[in-house]
């Protein structure tokens, strides 16, 4: 009975080494963009800082907010998400400017996206 499985057992695991080397050389063929380390880099900070209360965010004072208002808790939550949604944009067209091999545009990109987190 133990002669039996072994052939089974071998084809399993010949198509396991089989599946996992061709899963390996697919992302070994994937090719980076000019900006993707540093896009890397700068993703793997923004989600380290997500516990320190001194990072985040940040935008240039609005013309609004210069003016005799207080601001309410409706107008600080739209302007954070307008914020987050303008960030992540920015990030999205540095990831795609990169993924078109477009250094100088994913370079500007990423700088954009740098001014507007705090880390």
């Amino acid at each position: 009975m133990c002669i039996l499985n072994y052939p089974i057992t071998y084809r399993r695991m010949t198509m396991g080494l089989i599946i996992s080397a061709v899963l390996n050389l697919s992302t070994t063929f994937a090719q980076a963009g000019p900006c993707s380390e540093e896009i890397v880099q700068f993703e793997a900070a923004v989600r380290q800082s997500a516990n320190n209360p001194n990072a985040g965010l940040t935008a240039p004072q609005s013309v609004g907010a210069q003016l005799d208002r207080q601001p309410t808790v409706a107008s600080m939550k739209r302007a954070e998400k307008n914020l987050k949604s303008k960030f992540l944009a920015t990030l999205a067209r540095a990831k795609r400017l990169d993924a078109q091999d477009n250094r100088a545009g994913c370079t500007r990109a990423l700088s954009a996206a740098k001014r507007m987190y705090i880390l």
